[in-house]
C-alpha cells in the first residue's frame, strides 16, 4: 500500500513541476506555438524528460543566461524531437533532429541564447530553417 502510495506522489509530482512551468507564445510565421518555458537551472535540467506525449503546437523554450554554443542532448527523453538554436532577437541559427535516449549531443553552430524544442520534423514540416526568426522572443524572461 505504501509503495503505491509513494508512486502515486511521485507521479503527480513530476506533473505539478512539469506543469508549473510558465508558458508563453511564441510565432514562427503564422505558426503559433505554446511554449513552456524553461529559464532556471533546474528546469533546463529537467526539460522534456519523461514526457510521454507532446501537443503539436506545444514546445520548450530554454533560456539562457550568456550566449554561447549551448548543447542539448536526449537522455531519459522519450519523445523524438527537434531543436532550433536561436540568437538573441530570436533568429534561427541552426535546427537539429534528436532521437529519444541518446547522449549525443547536439550543439549550437553559433553563440545562441536560445534552444526551442518541438515535436521530432515540426520545423522542417513547416518550413523554418536557419535565418528566420520566431515572434514574440523578445517577452521571454531573462535566464537565471
Amino acid at each position: 500500500m505504501m509503495h503505491r502510495l509513494f508512486l502515486f506522489l511521485s507521479f503527480f509530482a513530476s506533473l505539478a513541476v512539469a506543469q508549473g512551468m510558465p508558458v508563453m507564445e511564441l510565432t514562427a510565421g503564422f505558426h503559433r506555438i505554446e511554449a513552456e518555458v524553461a529559464a532556471t537551472p533546474q528546469s533546463r535540467a529537467q526539460g522534456l524528460m519523461h514526457r510521454k506525449a507532446m501537443d503539436s503546437q506545444r514546445g520548450m523554450l530554454f533560456v539562457f543566461t550568456h550566449d554561447a554554443a549551448h548543447c542539448m542532448w536526449m537522455k531519459n527523453t522519450l519523445l523524438p524531437l527537434a531543436v532550433a538554436f536561436m540568437d538573441a532577437n530570436g533568429r534561427i541559427l541552426n535546427i537539429a533532429e534528436m532521437k529519444p535516449h541518446s547522449e549525443e549531443n547536439h550543439c549550437a553552430m553559433k553563440p545562441a541564447r536560445y534552444a526551442l524544442e518541438m515535436n521530432a520534423g515540426w520545423f522542417a514540416q513547416r518550413g523554418l530553417k536557419a535565418g528566420d526568426v520566431m515572434g514574440g522572443i523578445e517577452r521571454a524572461p531573462r535566464g537565471q
